[in-house]
């Protein structure tokens, strides 16, 4: 158990990091703002990037929520926020452009979200780093490629382990860094609790 429990810290971690966090800090640099006679590149066009790529690559299809694409007609709407954290988390998914995948493994998937990599570069997103990381002693490791476009920042994710818990998790998580940088520091601790120390 000891080991699931580490696993599930560095995956929550990770997730949090990602939806919360990217492109908070200073210096994320290349992505840049665009010129005045440039198209708007914001949320609603990230998602349809991000979406198509998904599409493009094959990779599995996800039961959880998007973030990030338009309200479908007649859905519906969200429950106002009653509180400080919930205002403060409706706001951090108005910077945020995502898909995810979690649930039993799925053959070729990392292959996959490469793939959908490729799409994205294809669409102007510039690849930085890429990293690996060993989660546990059973061969659970994390994947993550760093993309960056027009001022948001991408990390594309692919998470599997081999036989302490039988599962994935693949995420593309994009956040607008002037966005996020409208956050205090004291707002971001409220949104990352715990998770920020993971």
């Amino acid at each position: 158990m000891r080991g699931r429990g580490r696993w599930w810290t560095a995956v929550a971690g990770a997730t949090a990091a990602v939806l919360l966090g990217a492109g908070c800090g200073a210096g994320t640099g290349s992505g840049g703002g665009a010129s005045a006679s440039a198209p708007s590149f914001g949320r609603e066009t990230a998602h349809a990037e991000i979406v198509a790529a998904v599409e493009k690559a094959g990779l599995p299809k996800s039961d959880l929520p998007g973030i990030g694409g338009p309200t479908p007609t007649g859905s519906t709407p969200r429950p106002t926020p009653s509180t400080e954290r919930e205002r403060l988390e409706e706001r951090a998914l108005a910077c945020t452009a995502a898909w995810q995948y979690a649930g039993p493994p799925v053959d070729g998937s990392r292959g996959d979200l490469e793939k959908a990599v490729t799409a994205l570069v294809g669409e102007d997103w510039v690849q930085g780093e890429r990293q690996v990381e060993k989660l546990d002693e059973h061969g659970g490791t994390m994947l993550q490629i760093t993309l960056r476009k027009r001022g948001w920042v991408m990390y594309a994710r692919h998470t599997g382990v081999q036989q302490s818990l039988t599962m994935e998790m693949i995420s593309l998580h994009a956040t607008e860094t002037a966005c996020m940088n409208r956050f205090t520091e004291q707002e971001r601790k409220a949104l990352f609790g715990d998770a920020e120390q993971g």
